[in-house]
């Protein structure tokens, strides 16, 4: 059997296991084969990340960081676009398929006793998430690995990855998402993400709703934490368009950045990196030495950030964001008009049937002149159908396509007509997965030919 061929055979058997929306507090479940495991996730240090947008993003910059220092790292991300082995990357890559097939040959023997413990404590089987994390654990411990960078994969407190204590805990922005398994209010979900706080770390965070900020400070002094907030004492201090990305002038924990390039695109990713800045003060030299101008050149310049802004597509434009929620919409909204120079977007709209599809249609509907409602290729999808109601309620036209190849078609055709006009795929992760294998497929940077 190949290697390929090992890896893909481990996906399948997590697919066998309740899926990434079966979520129950119990993170001790994950405790119990670790321990078995003799705990790969204290081998290394660990910058843990928290917040409802911004998360990868800012998680894939604070990597880039960490190694243009030198550093051996990891980082486990979630949920993966093309490959599930995008989810755990080694010094910037993603796992070798070799090392995810040898690290779940590790945890298979325990896999059944933890599995038999939870039916005899009539609790279900370790899940899809719980065993993905173990497996970044090990194969971060394997590599072997300086730091791991950890996204949450659901609010913090509770959540399996909240088996590593963080050096640092880094929280993105707060808003209501999963109000279904975090709570209805903003505090509420603030409450559950700042469980990730450990003993004496450091946390810094972006600019908060003060509801969120007010929870963030009362458990990190709690905890004996020092907190540091975007805006009081780090953050953006100029952002200016440039070919490809921005520039942007950061006033750090530890020193001043002026001018650096960052080539992604959307006033969001500056805050992103401001964030991103100051976790890796707070790891390397405790906050009180600036990074070396060179380092955070290089690492900046080599950002990137998979479906989030993620341009496919030339002659049309085509742009690919993964806008999930209406928060992540907003962001994107915003981007269209501040960081691109078009007239009139054209918007391929597919949203998960879990998620705030009517949320996500008010904030974008405005800033977008023509919409084509599909579906991503999931058995969670919201029908097209829905999406173009949700559109027409509000007084404007959708067209319906049943797939994401014929919506990228029309849209692309509609684009075609003027040099004014752009196309914007969004609302899902997992249509932001098949835009871009569709985009390579059919070589959308050549331009469109009917």
């Amino acid at each position: 059997m190949s290697d390929r061929q090992r890896a893909d055979r481990v996906y399948e058997q997590l697919l066998e296991r309740a899926g990434e929306r079966w979520v129950q507090p119990r993170k001790e479940r994950v405790a119990r084969i670790l321990t078995l495991l003799d705990d790969p996730q204290r081998t290394y240090r660990v910058v843990h990340i928290t917040g409802t947008n911004g998360k990868t993003s800012t998680a894939r910059m604070i990597e880039s960081l960490l190694r243009a220092h030198g550093l051996r790292t990891g980082l486990f991300t979630s949920p993966h676009l093309e490959r599930f082995t995008e989810r755990i990357m080694i010094d910037g890559e993603p796992i070798a398929d070799a090392a995810i097939a040898d690290a779940w040959d590790e945890i298979e023997p325990f896999i059944g006793i933890v599995d038999a413990e939870l039916e005899a404590a009539d609790d279900a089987p370790l899940t899809f998430f719980e065993l993905l994390t173990v497996l970044a654990f090990v194969a971060a411990s394997d590599a072997p690995v300086d730091v791991l960078v950890l996204e949450v994969g659901m609010g913090g407190e509770w959540d399996s990855t909240n088996n590593a204590d963080g050096d640092v805990a880094v929280f993105a922005p707060i808003d209501i998402d999963h109000a279904d398994r975090l709570g209805d209010t903003i505090a509420e979900i603030a409450q559950v993400k700042a469980g990730i706080i450990k003993d004496g770390a450091s946390v810094v965070s972006a600019e908060q709703p003060e509801e969120a900020e007010a929870v963030l400070r009362r458990v990190a002094a709690e905890r004996g934490a020092r907190i540091s907030f975007a805006g009081a004492d780090f953050g953006l201090a100029d952002q200016r368009l440039a070919v490809g990305g921005q520039l942007l002038t950061v006033r750090g924990l530890a020193g001043q950045y002026v001018d650096e390039y960052l080539p992604l695109y959307g006033a969001h990713q500056g805050h992103n990196a401001s964030l991103a800045i100051a976790a890796v003060e707070s790891l390397i030299g405790d906050a009180t030495q600036p990074i070396a101008g060179d380092i955070l050149s290089d690492a900046l310049q080599n950002v990137t950030s998979p479906g989030r802004l993620q341009l496919l597509g030339i002659a049309p434009t085509v742009v690919v964001d993964a806008a999930h929620n209406p928060h992540g919409a907003r962001s994107l909204a915003q981007a269209l008009s501040d960081s691109f120079d078009f007239d009139e977007w054209g918007l391929v709209l597919g949203v998960l049937a879990d998620k705030d599809a009517a949320g996500i249609v008010d904030v974008l509907l405005p800033a977008v002149a023509e919409v084509f409602a599909t579906a991503p290729d999931s058995a969670r999808a919201n029908d097209a159908d829905a999406i173009a109601d949700l559109v027409e309620e509000r007084g404007r036209r959708a067209s319906v396509h049943p797939t994401l190849a014929e919506a990228a078609d029309a849209a692309r055709e509609w684009a075609a007509s003027s040099d004014r006009r752009a196309v914007i795929i969004a609302g899902s992760v997992v249509l932001a997965g098949e835009a871009i294998a569709l985009s390579e497929e059919e070589d959308w940077k050549s331009g469109w030919s009917a």
